[in-house]
C-alpha cells in the first residue's frame, strides 16, 4: 500500500507560492506608501474647534513654514554682504513666500512690491480714516504731524510722499505692522543681539506637512549657501522644517539601523543556538513576514505611514522570532515518523495561536483610539503579530518540517532553562514581596507617574532647540503662545469677527498688558470696513474747501496738494480689496498665515497676541472679548498638556478594555479559575516591578511606556501559556505529577526571551527617546515576565532530550 506524503510536502508550492505574492503586493504596497513624522499624527482625528485650530498650525500655520537662519563669521560688513546675496537666491528660487532680513535698500525685493501696493491702497487699509480725521481740523492735525516727522529720521520715508499723502496713512499702516519686538540691524540687515551674526526669517512656500517639499527647501538654502562658506561663513539653519525633515531622516536611519544591527544578535544568538544557517534564514522568514504585514496594514487604513510606527517596527523583530524559535526547537524535540510539524501543531501551535490572540487583543483597542498615531500602533501590532504567527503556522513547516536541523548550544541552553526555572518556584514567596513592594511604593509616591509631555515624542535633540531659541529671541519672532480665533461662515464674517475683537484688544494694548498682536484684518479688513473708510473721504471740492482751511498760515501750500486730492477721489471709487487682489504679492503669505479654511467649510482668523510684561491669562482675555461672537481664545500650551492628557487618558482607557479582552479570552479558552490565575498572575507581577523600577529611576512615564507595557502582556502572555500547557499535559502517575519536560521546550522559552531581551536592549540604546521608551519597559519586563511564569508554576520535572 502507498502511503499518503504529509500535506506540507504535497502543497508546498501553494503554500510558498501565496506567501510569496503576499510578500510582494506588500513590498509594492509599501513602496508606494508616503511617510510622515509631524506630531499632528498624535493629535484627535475628531478635534473640537480648538484643537483643530492646534492641529493646523502644526500641519499648514506659518509655524511649520518658518525657517530661521543665521550667518555666523567674518566682519559686519561680510555678513551684510552674504545675508543681501543669500536672500536674493532664495527669492529667485520661487520656493518662499517670503524671505526678510529686514534689508529696506531700493530694489530690495518684495518691499518695493509690497510698498507701492500699500500705498495704491493706503485708504482702504488705514486704521485712520474716518470722517474726523477728514474735517477741518482733523486735517489740520494730521498735516501738522506729518510735517513734524520731517526733521526726524522717519522723514526720508514721508518726504516723498508728502504731496500724494500729506496725512499720513502710510505712516499709520506701517505702525500697525510693525511687530512689538523687532530685530536689531547693522549695515542695513538684520542681526543678532549677543552674538556676530546675521539674520534672515523665511517662510516656505511647501505646507508644514509636505516633508518632500520642505526637505527640497532646506536643501535650496542650503545649496544657496555654498558659495559662501568658501568666505569662511558659516550657517546656522533652525526651525520646523529641519526639525521635520531631520526628524524623518534621523526615524527613518535608526529604524535601519536598529533593523540591521538587531537582526545581527539575534542572528548571532539563532547560530550558537542552531549551528546552522538554513535555521537562521527560515526563523527571519516570520520576522520578514511580520514587518511587511504591519506596514501594509497601516498603509491602506490610514493611507500614511508615521515614522514611529515605521521605527516600531523594529521591536516586532523581538516578537515575531520568539514564533520561529518555538517551532524550530519543539518541532526538533518532537520528531517522530511523518514529521515534527504534525506533533508540534497538536501540542504547541494552540498555545502559541492562544498567545498571539492575547495580543492581538491587548493592542486591538488600540486600533479604535481617536489619535491617529495611537492607533497606527494598535494596526501594525496587529498585522504584524498576526502576519509572523502564520508564517509560522504555514510556511515553517513547508520548509523544515522537523524543526531546525542543527544542535549547536541547544541542549546546553535547555540544560542550563532547566537549572535555573525549576529552582525559580522556591523564590516564589520573595517574588510576591517584591511585588507587594513595588505595590506599596506606587501608591504612596507624591509626584505622578504618569506625567510625560506630548513633546516626549518628538526626536529633535536639545541642542537643535536651544539653537531655535536663540534665533528666535534675536529675530524676536517668539511663537505666540495664545491665539484668539475669530470664526465665521466665510472669509468676510471671520474678518468682522477679528475686527470686532481687535477693538478690544487695543484697549489691552493701551494699557500695556498686551505688548501687541497680528491680525489679518490689519492686512485685508472686511468689505464693510473699507466701504465705510471709503464713505468717510469728501469728494474734490469739499476736500479742497477744507484743504484751504486747515493750511491756512502754515507751510504747505494748498495747491501742492493736488496729487491728494486726485488720489482720494480715486480711492473713493476703488473696489474694496478682497483675497484675489493679493495673488502674486508678498503680502499675500501674511494673510494667508492667518485666515485659514477650515474642515466644516467655514473660516478663521487668528489673531496672535505678544504678551506684555505681565502674563495675561486666556480668563482675563475671555472676560474682556465676552460678548463677541464666533471668537475661541486658545492657550497653546495648556492645549497641548490638555491634550496629552486625554490622549494618554484614553490610552488607559483602551488598556483596560484590552485587558479586558484578554481576560475573557483566557477564561473561555482555560476554562478554569486556577489555570486563569496562574496565567494573569506572572504578567501582573511582571508589569508591576518594571513600573516600580521605573518609580524608583524617577522616569516620567507617557503614551510609550504604555505601549511598552502591553508589549511586555503580548510577549510575557505565550511564557505564561506554555508554562501553563506544561502543568496541565496528561500526568504520568496518579499524584498528579506534572509530565516531564523536554529541554527543549525549555531551551525554546529561553531563547526566545534572550532575543526579545537583546532586541529590545538595543531599542533603548536609541536616541529617539519614543523608541527607547519602550526598550526601556520591554527589556526587563520580558525578562521579568519569563522568571515569574516559572516562579509561580509548579516545579519541574525534566526530561532529557535525545
Amino acid at each position: 500500500m502507498r502511503h499518503a506524503t504529509p500535506w506540507p510536502h504535497r502543497r508546498a508550492w501553494i503554500v510558498l507560492t501565496l506567501w510569496l505574492a503576499g510578500m510582494l503586493a506588500g513590498g509594492a504596497l509599501i513602496a508606494r506608501t508616503g511617510f510622515s513624522t509631524d506630531l499632528s499624527a498624535f493629535l484627535p482625528a475628531r478635534p473640537d474647534a480648538r484643537q483643530r485650530v492646534l492641529i493646523e498650525q502644526l500641519q499648514n500655520g506659518v509655524a511649520a513654514r518658518t525657517l530661521l537662519v543665521g550667518i555666523d563669521g567674518g566682519d559686519a560688513a561680510q555678513r551684510a554682504q552674504a545675508s543681501r546675496t543669500l536672500a536674493a537666491a532664495l527669492r529667485d528660487s520661487g520656493r518662499f513666500d517670503q524671505v526678510q532680513n529686514g534689508d529696506r535698500s531700493p530694489g530690495s525685493g518684495e518691499w518695493a512690491a509690497a510698498g507701492t501696493w500699500l500705498v495704491e491702497h493706503r485708504y482702504q487699509l488705514s486704521p485712520a480714516v474716518t470722517p474726523e480725521r477728514f474735517s477741518v481740523a482733523g486735517l489740520r492735525d494730521a498735516i501738522d504731524e506729518t510735517l513734524s516727522l520731517l526733521g526726524t529720521p522717519a522723514g526720508n520715508a514721508v518726504k516723498p510722499l508728502l504731496e500724494r499723502d500729506p496725512t499720513g496713512e502710510m505712516q499709520r499702516i506701517a505702525e500697525s505692522l510693525i511687530p512689538a519686538s523687532a530685530p536689531r540691524s547693522e549695515e542695513g540687515v538684520w542681526v543678532a543681539r549677543t552674538a556676530p551674526r546675521a539674520l534672515l526669517l523665511l517662510t516656505t512656500h511647501a505646507a508644514g506637512a509636505d516633508l518632500d517639499g520642505q526637505a527640497d527647501t532646506v536643501a535650496q538654502v542650503e545649496r544657496a549657501f555654498a558659495p559662501l562658506a568658501a568666505q569662511g561663513l558659516t550657517l546656522q539653519l533652525s526651525g520646523a522644517p529641519v526639525f521635520a525633515v531631520h526628524s524623518r531622516a534621523q526615524i527613518e536611519h535608526e529604524a535601519i539601523q536598529l533593523a540591521l544591527v538587531g537582526s545581527l544578535v539575534m542572528g548571532g544568538l539563532l547560530l550558537l543556538a542552531f549551528a546552522s544557517l538554513p535555521a537562521l534564514a527560515v526563523a527571519l522568514l516570520p520576522v520578514a513576514t511580520g514587518i511587511v504585514a504591519g506596514i501594509a496594514a497601516v498603509s491602506v487604513g490610514f493611507g500614511t505611514v508615521h515614522g514611529f510606527t515605521l521605527a516600531f517596527g523594529s521591536t516586532l523583530i523581538g516578537e515575531a522570532v520568539d514564533y520561529a524559535i518555538y517551532y524550530l526547537i519543539q518541532a526538533r524535540g518532537a520528531a517522530a515518523p511523518g514529521g515534527g510539524w504534525q506533533r508540534w501543531l497538536k501540542d504547541n501551535w494552540p498555545t502559541v495561536r492562544l498567545g498571539l490572540l492575547t495580543s492581538v487583543c491587548g493592542f486591538a483597542a488600540l486600533a479604535f483610539s481617536g489619535f491617529p498615531g495611537l492607533a497606527q500602533l494598535g494596526v501594525f501590532s496587529m498585522a504584524g503579530l498576526t502576519g509572523a504567527a502564520l508564517a509560522t503556522r504555514f510556511v515553517l513547516p513547508v520548509l523544515v518540517p522537523d524543526g531546525a536541523a542543527g544542535r549547536g548550544l541547544r541542549q546546553s541552553m535547555g540544560r542550563w532553562a532547566g537549572a535555573v526555572l525549576r529552582r525559580l518556584p522556591r523564590l516564589r514567596v520573595a517574588f510576591f514581596l517584591l511585588g507587594a513592594a513595588a505595590l506599596l511604593l506606587l501608591a504612596t509616591r507624591s509626584e505622578p507617574l504618569w506625567r510625560g509631555s506630548l513633546s516626549s515624542l518628538s526626536p529633535v535633540p536639545p541642542a537643535a532647540l536651544a539653537l531655535a531659541e536663540q534665533l528666535r529671541a534675536d529675530l524676536g519672532a517668539d511663537t505666540a503662545r495664545t491665539l484668539v480665533v475669530a470664526t465665521g461662515a466665510d472669509p468676510q464674517a471671520a474678518l468682522r469677527a477679528a475686527e470686532a475683537a481687535g477693538q478690544r484688544l487695543d484697549a489691552l494694548v493701551a494699557q500695556g498688558l498686551l505688548a501687541g498682536y497680528e491680525s489679518p484684518a490689519r492686512l485685508l479688513p472686511s468689505v464693510a470696513t473699507q466701504r465705510a473708510r471709503q464713505a468717510a473721504l469728501p469728494e474734490a471740492a469739499e476736500l479742497r474747501e477744507r484743504l484751504l482751511q486747515a493750511t491756512a498760515g502754515g507751510p504747505l501750500k494748498p495747491a501742492r496738494l493736488e496729487p491728494f486730492i486726485a488720489e482720494v477721489q480715486q480711492a473713493r471709487g476703488m473696489a474694496p480689496v478682497e483675497r484675489a487682489a493679493l495673488d502674486g504679492n508678498p503680502l499675500a503669505s501674511a494673510v494667508d498665515a492667518l485666515m485659514l479654511p477650515r474642515r466644516d467649510g467655514g473660516w478663521s482668523a487668528l489673531i496672535a497676541l505678544q504678551p506684555g510684561p505681565t502674563e495675561l491669562g486666556a480668563e482675563r482675555l475671555r472676560a474682556t472679548l465676552q460678548g463677541l461672537g464666533g471668537l475661541e481664545v486658545v492657550d497653546i500650551g495648556l492645549e497641548l498638556n490638555s491634550l496629552y492628557g486625554s490622549y494618554l487618558q484614553e490610552a488607559f482607557l483602551q488598556a483596560l478594555l484590552g485587558a479586558a479582552a484578554v481576560l475573557l479570552l483566557l477564561a473561555l479558552s482555560l476554562r478554569s479559575l486556577p489555570r486563569l490565575f496562574a496565567v494573569c498572575l506572572p504578567l501582573a507581577l511582571a508589569v508591576l516591578l518594571t513600573l516600580a523600577g521605573l518609580a524608583l529611576l524617577d522616569v516620567a512615564l507617557g503614551i510609550l511606556h504604555l505601549v511598552g507595557l502591553l508589549l511586555v502582556v503580548a510577549v510575557g502572555s505565550n511564557y505564561a501559556l506554555f508554562f501553563d500547557q506544561i502543568q496541565n499535559t496528561p500526568t504520568h502517575d496518579a499524584a498528579g505529577v506534572p509530565a516531564l519536560v523536554s529541554d527543549d521546550t525549555l531551551a525554546s522559552l529561553l531563547l526566545a526571551n534572550l532575543t526579545t531581551v537583546a532586541s529590545f536592549g538595543l531599542i533603548a540604546l536609541s536616541d529617539i527617546p519614543a523608541l527607547s521608551a519602550i526598550g526601556r519597559v520591554v527589556a526587563p519586563g520580558a525578562l521579568l515576565a519569563l522568571l515569574l511564569a516559572a516562579a509561580c508554576s509548579r516545579p519541574l520535572r525534566l526530561e532529557r532530550a535525545a
